[in-house]
């Protein structure tokens, strides 16, 4: 899912948009990006450019197959006539305990979510800890605890897990990293595959309420702020907010993510590069709560580029749009959902903001490390 000369090749008449986007893998296998650094870097981990190259040079590489290949959050496998969903994701976010969550829940919620961005109804979860050495027992008893109320709120189990423990100093407190696996069924089941392949132009841009919230009160919880907002996380489980959606809009939902690594600008350069089409963005409709935009200017990053970790970006067809708007603001976590943007056959794989003073630039992809360690 890259940017190349190659996404802006002209496509054969005749093909279909499913056969454009597998030529489109096809090339990109063919071309190979290469890991230009000698030693990983923050910005390999912050979910833009670097970690895209990362992901596609070294595992997709290596671990190649057409259920990876789509880089989806999660993987749709069939299973003897049904078909599942399988994720996994790994959290490391500092400090451990923020305003509105903490790791344990961020763990259930973000596997949580990876599913139902995927149309999945979650059912199980594992769990691995990577302690380190010295560790409070006091705090990995809060952790556990709330890692299972959040579980028994999504209405899933965690059935498996796995725990180490590394010396002092060879891990910062806890690490953990999650599974999961879902079904899909219901709307999901009975509409057509959700995925990039899907998107067309004329198509609407949606995300499910204000941006930003998480990775602005990770920031102000480690104090390196001279600024006070009242602030908590988004984290929240999403499986029933994008049920509605689907039940709402059968077959009108082309493709959802959650907007957690690399914000939303970093989600619509996903899906700009897997479709070959644009996005065009109105800056004035995101909607973003004012302490995040006051705490983003301190910063001197955009909004658009910070985590959510209880937001979702959907594609759904243009004359389903206010359906779809509708049912996102009938659902508690979607009360200030909004229609943002729309699908253009240009500019090809690009995103294009349109400001707020009336001008138009390149949202471009993460580039760098802003806000590490937020998930």
């Amino acid at each position: 899912m890259k940017t190349d000369d190659a996404t802006t090749e002209p496509m054969t008449p005749h093909q279909t948009r499913e056969e454009q986007v597998l030529e489109r893998i096809e090339r990109a296998r063919r071309r190979k990006p290469r890991v230009k650094e000698e030693r990983v870097t923050l910005a390999h981990g912050a979910g833009g450019k670097a970690t895209q190259t990362l992901v596609e040079a070294l595992f997709v590489e290596a671990f190649r197959n057409p259920a990876l290949e789509t880089l989806d959050d999660g993987a749709v496998l069939s299973v003897d006539g049904g078909r599942l969903v399988f994720t996994t994701d790994s959290h490391v976010v500092s400090p451990l305990f923020f305003p509105g969550g903490d790791i344990g829940e961020l763990a259930v919620n973000g596997t949580v979510n990876d599913l139902a961005v995927c149309g999945a109804r979650p059912l199980y979860l594992s769990a691995g800890f990577v302690l380190e050495e010295g560790f409070p027992v006091d705090d990995l008893r809060r952790i556990v605890a709330s890692m299972a109320d959040a579980a028994a709120r999504a209405g899933v189990s965690v059935v498996t897990g796995d725990t180490k423990v590394v010396e002092r100093g060879k891990a910062d407190g806890c690490f953990i990293t999650t599974s999961g696996i879902g079904v899909l069924d219901g709307a999901a089941l009975d509409g057509a595959a959700l995925g990039a392949s899907a998107v067309r132009p004329g198509d609407a841009v949606l995300v499910s309420g204000p941006i930003g919230d998480h990775g602005v009160t990770v920031m102000l919880a480690r104090g390196e702020l001279d600024f006070e907002a009242d602030l908590t996380s988004d984290t929240a489980a999403l499986h029933g907010i994008t049920a509605a959606l689907l039940d709402a809009v059968p077959g009108g939902v082309r493709m959802m993510r959650d907007a957690t690594r690399g914000g939303v600008a970093t989600v619509l350069n996903e899906i700009a590069q897997a479709s070959g089409l644009g996005v065009v963005l109105d800056e004035a409709a995101v909607p973003v709560r004012p302490a995040v935009a006051g705490a983003c200017e301190l910063l001197g990053i955009e909004p658009l580029y910070v985590a959510c970790e209880g937001r979702f970006v959907a594609v759904v067809a243009g004359d389903r749009a206010d359906a779809a708007l509708a049912a996102l603001r009938g659902h508690p976590l979607g009360a200030d959902a909004a229609i943002v943007g729309t699908v253009r056959d240009d500019p090809p794989g690009l995103v294009l903001l349109r400001t707020a003073f009336g001008g138009t630039r390149i949202a471009d992809m993460l580039v760098g490390d802003p806000l590490p360690r937020i998930c």
